[in-house]
């Protein structure tokens, strides 16, 4: 006598989300204002209103979040604004914080 029994397994996968980052900009004497302002709309992904508040916020206390990414998006993004500044003679400096 053969007996069909189903064995179900249950395997439970936890996905983490990842950890995010933020994209900090820093303020120099140097990099204009309608740079930054691009920047952050070509690179970030942000509204004119948005990336000239931003800018605001990086010139008047020094730096402001030109986004938050999982790191590697972060770093790439921060690596492509400070490539970009240094071909057009800007010492523009972006960091990435762990949020």
């Amino acid at each position: 006598m053969e007996s069909n029994i189903d064995i179900k397994e249950k395997n439970k996968i936890k996905i983490k989300k990842p950890k995010l980052y933020k994209v900090i900009m820093h303020n120099d004497d140097f990099t204009t204002m309608e740079f930054v302002v691009d920047v952050l709309v070509n690179i970030f992904n942000k509204k004119i209103e948005e990336a000239s508040k931003i800018m605001i916020d990086v010139h008047k206390k020094g730096s402001g979040i030109a986004g938050i990414f999982p790191h590697d998006i972060a770093v790439s993004k921060a690596s492509t604004a400070m490539t970009i500044a240094k071909e057009q003679g800007f010492p523009f400096k972006l960091s990435v914080e762990e949020e």
